[in-house]
Order: C-alpha cells, then sequence, then structure tokens
C-alpha cells in the first residue's frame, strides 16, 4: 500500500469501544487496509464521562482488553489523561489517522491542533458506517 512513495505503515483510531459490536470490527478492519499496524486508543472513563455525559458501560480496562484481542489490532492503549493533549499522537508518530463517521468534533480538532503545530501534520482518512442505525453505541 503506497502513499506519495512511502508506505504507509502505523494508524491510529481513537474511540470509546463501549460493548464491542460489529460496527466497531467493521472501522477496525477498515482502518487496516490503510497501514500494518493499528493501534486503537481507547478514551478513558473520565474522558467518556465528560465527553457523553454518561460513564461506559464497560469501564477502560475491559474495553482495552475486548479491543486488544480484534484481528488485526496490533495493541490497544488508554487515551491521554487530559483532552485535546494527543500524547499518543507524539509517542506513536502514525502515518495516518482513521476516523470514524461520526467523529467530526475529532477531526476539527485535531485540524486545528496541526494548524497551531501542537502536533505533526499527519494523514486523516474518514472511514464508512457499518450499518450505523443498528450498530451505534448508543442505540445498543
Amino acid at each position: 500500500m503506497k502513499h506519495i512513495g512511502k508506505v504507509l505503515r502505523r494508524v491510529i483510531v481513537f474511540g470509546v469501544f463501549d460493548r464491542l459490536h460489529p460496527g466497531h470490527r467493521a472501522f477496525l478492519g477498515q482502518a487496516k487496509r490503510h497501514g500494518k499496524e493499528v493501534i486503537a486508543v481507547v478514551a478513558r472513563d473520565s474522558a467518556v464521562k465528560q465527553l457523553k455525559n454518561r460513564k461506559p458501560t464497560q469501564n477502560e480496562k475491559i474495553r482495552m482488553r475486548n479491543v486488544r484481542r480484534v484481528p488485526g489490532v496490533f495493541c490497544a492503549v488508554l487515551g491521554d489523561h487530559k483532552e485535546g493533549e494527543y500524547g499518543v499522537i507524539k509517542k506513536y508518530k502514525p502515518d495516518v489517522i482513521c476516523l470514524g463517521y461520526d467523529q467530526q468534533a475529532l477531526e476539527n480538532d485535531l485540524k486545528k491542533c496541526m494548524r497551531q503545530k501542537k502536533i505533526l501534520r499527519i494523514r486523516l482518512v474518514r472511514l464508512r458506517a457499518f450499518m450505523p442505525k443498528k450498530y451505534h453505541s448508543s442505540l445498543l
């Protein structure tokens, strides 16, 4: 897989991954098509509470363990303690960040951080939804 003369190797995805379902698996599978190493950043319980105004059904350790078991996932790590720091991006230096169909706010924040040079410019790829009316965590 090539992109402007270089092989794409490392992919980062972000998500809550609460009650892992076929939509999550499809998302991670699509991300795998963009590189060799898919690093899944699992949102911390505190971040879920802040972003969604509710606690996740499963705690962060269970969610991370479940994501780790998905074929094609190189590793799963917990997100930063403080939203918007993107320490995981600085640490893992991805070639591409794959975004879910419903992650517009994340995309906007990443672009803003790139413009402000808080993080390096990284290719962003929006992935397709997989049966969103059936497999969206808020519906399950």
